[in-house]
């Protein structure tokens, strides 16, 4: 669940996207390839969290695609979504659940209620490694779930509303925010052993941190959002190797990350969204993607096989989204309408 989805107004206005593509329903889908899975957030508190699919390139879809799998909803906030070891996981924050689908037709495996003591762990951002999936928990926690159990094996405690996570090294890199604690956040990511889920010790990393990512390379990379105000949001990278934050803050703003590919990723803001390479360890070209046909910059996927760029606009947080593709030049090409607040995107070729 990104920031500002804790700040979106009771009303909810639905207004459809005039895009390019002829959108019609497509019934019945069997098999996950030529197309996208789309997990939208929907609106906090609000019960409307939604998954999509959307065949590629000609944008028929299901926007309902959880429910016409399952025979019900999906719940409150879809905050992430993986494709690991033939399935595919979803974290619903609010409603405190993980969904289990099948990566081949999205089936129904599974449904895991995360409970503590009856109370719900409000689970948010998740990585892979081992046959263990490991999810991050507000209440303080990592959770590593089993993947053929589909149960939780250990909870590793670690630092205040524990966000983004990443494995690097045989360990986890997770991000303690502090966030329910505004103004007063914390500033650590905390490493983990995993051989032994065990934390081994906290990294200060800049207030607030969020986003976490590991490149090919084994260096872990985390966004510290900062205050929302005076202190500016700022990428920190750490070498997994020696655990010692190697470049305290890059001078570039920064509110998101993503895969490029082995050697470059993605950095933007709502300002402008640019290519890092990891060997020369700075911004080296700007994609010409122009900003002024986004109305609210939620994310940015980069697919390797199309090489076209996905954009998810929020269109304001209360109106349905869309999904806009641009070439490399920045040329627009298409675009998708889709749920409330999407959020997060799984190709299948």
């Amino acid at each position: 669940m990104k920031y500002f989805s804790l700040i979106i107004g009771i009303s909810i206005l639905f207004s459809s996207c005039q895009e390019d593509d002829p959108q019609t329903f497509v019934p019945n889908v069997d098999h996950l390839e030529k197309g996208m899975v789309v997990l939208c957030e929907g609106l906090f508190q609000h019960n409307n969290a939604s998954v999509n699919w959307v065949q590629l390139p000609g944008g028929a879809h299901d926007l309902n695609f959880f429910e016409t799998k399952t025979g019900r909803s999906l719940g409150d906030t879809g905050n992430d979504m993986i494709r690991y070891g033939g399935k595919i996981y979803i974290v619903v924050n609010v409603s405190s659940t993980v969904e289990v689908m099948s990566a081949v037709d999205f089936s129904p495996v599974g449904q895991i209620e995360m409970m503590a003591n009856g109370q719900p762990k409000q689970p948010r951002f998740m990585a892979a490694s081992n046959g263990k999936v490991y999810i991050t928990c507000y209440d303080g926690f990592v959770d590593v779930l089993d993947t053929t159990t589909l149960t939780i094996d250990a909870r590793i405690g670690v630092g205040e509303n524990p966000e983004g996570i990443a494995v690097s090294n045989n360990k986890l890199y997770v991000a303690n925010s502090g966030g329910l604690n505004f103004p007063d956040v914390d500033s650590t990511v905390s490493v983990i052993d995993i051989a032994t889920n065990t934390e081994l010790q906290k990294i200060t990393v800049g207030i607030n941190p969020g986003a976490v990512m590991a490149n090919d390379a084994g260096e872990v990379f985390v966004i510290s959002r900062g205050d929302y105000g005076g202190v500016p949001s700022r990428l920190r990278k750490i070498d997994a190797t020696t655990d010692q934050v190697v470049n305290a803050a890059y001078s570039f703003d920064i509110s998101g990350m993503s895969e490029m590919s082995s050697t470059d990723m993605i950095v933007y803001d709502a300002n402008g969204v640019h290519q890092f390479n990891y060997q020369s360890d700075a911004v080296v070209a700007t994609i010409p993607l122009n900003m002024a046909t986004i109305h609210t910059l939620y994310g940015i996927q980069y697919h390797e096989t199309e090489d076209v760029f996905y954009v998810l606009d929020a269109m304001g947080y209360t109106n349905q989204g869309v999904i806009r593709k641009y070439d490399p030049s920045g040329t627009y090409l298409s675009g998708y309408s889709v749920g409330l607040n999407p959020t997060k995107l799984l190709f299948f070729d």
